[in-house]
């Protein structure tokens, strides 16, 4: 029998206008936007549909904006139906599947993720630290790479997306020389991304230390379906289990490859991706061809969505 898995995107995502044609139109997005405004204590809703895209980029508000968007889509697709058998998410996704399995609750969600920005900033100030994304060469030969530029500073493979795209964080001066090891290496690509942190590298240790403060105060539930985590690659239903591997997500690389690998031995051979962007959708296609992927942003990929649902029904 095949399963139905939802993943959530994580940060670069997002959009001004984003969840603004689902407020309209559904319910469960008014209340949710408003249940996230009342948790932040300011309006993430007015940022997600206004902006300004300065704001919105900033990864205190990011992560929340994006969390919000995903559950609704999420939350929609439930109403109509369409209920996932096994969930993820890539980084900051992985606390939208957590909400949908019911592991925690949205309002809490919002704000740990709010913290977790917050903390992720603090831990590099802005410009000391950044990301690239390499195209085109093994893991081998990027972990190599890193391994030669760490003279010049912390640098480190810390996602790995599909084959063929592998990202690379630390710090500046490390990324940096990493990045002109991997043009010579003969990456068909090598780009620093538009980040204000170094997001799952070593130097993000001190927002895990806090973040597991954050989680300590949370109530956590077993998942009501599994979830799979970043940091094992491997599905997960207990909430013990559920929180150490949150903790380790922060300062640890995101083996999405191996999460996507996860949900398939579980059965899943259909993909909704809920809520900004289409990223994973793509991911999907370079790890399995075979995978079937839809999307769920606005109203008009739901609808796609749900047609395509009515007509495997």
């Amino acid at each position: 029998m095949s399963k139905l898995a939802f993943v959530f995107p994580g940060q670069g995502a997002q959009t001004v206008g984003m969840g603004k044609d689902f407020f309209d139109r559904y319910d469960v997005a008014k209340r949710l936007f408003r249940e996230a405004d009342e948790a932040l204590g300011y309006s993430i809703m007015d940022m997600c549909f206004d902006g300004p895209a300065e704001d919105l980029k900033l990864t205190a508000n990011t992560q929340p904006a994006i969390l919000t968007v995903s559950v609704i889509a999420g939350e929609i697709l439930k109403e109509n139906g369409i209920r996932p058998d096994v969930a993820g998410g890539h980084s900051l996704g992985e606390y939208s599947a957590l909400v949908e399995a019911g592991v925690m609750d949205f309002q809490d969600a919002v704000l740990l993720v709010h913290k977790r920005g917050q903390f992720m900033q603090e831990a590099v100030p802005v410009g000391e630290g950044g990301m690239a994304a390499i195209i085109g060469l093994s893991d081998d030969v990027i972990l190599d790479a890193c391994a030669k530029a760490a003279a010049q500073g912390a640098v480190e493979a810390v996602n790995f997306n599909c084959p063929g795209q592998t990202v690379i964080a630390g710090s500046t001066k490390g990324v940096e020389a990493a990045v002109g090891l991997l043009k010579e290496a003969g990456a068909k690509k090598a780009v620093i991304l538009p980040v204000s942190a170094p997001f799952h590298s070593t130097l993000m240790k001190p927002a895990a230390e806090k973040l597991a403060a954050e989680l300590d105060k949370t109530e956590m539930r077993d998942a009501s379906f599994p979830v799979v985590a970043n940091y094992t690659g491997k599905l997960q239903t207990k909430a013990s289990e559920i929180k150490a591997n949150l903790i380790a997500q922060a300062d640890h690389p995101v083996k999405w490859i191996a999460c996507v690998e996860a949900m398939k031995a579980f059965g899943a051979d259909t993909f909704v991706e809920a809520g900004p962007g289409k990223t994973l959708c793509g991911f999907n296609r370079r790890i399995d061809k075979a995978l079937k992927s839809q999307n769920v942003e606005n109203l008009e990929s739901l609808q796609k969505t749900l047609d395509y649902f009515g007509e495997v029904r």
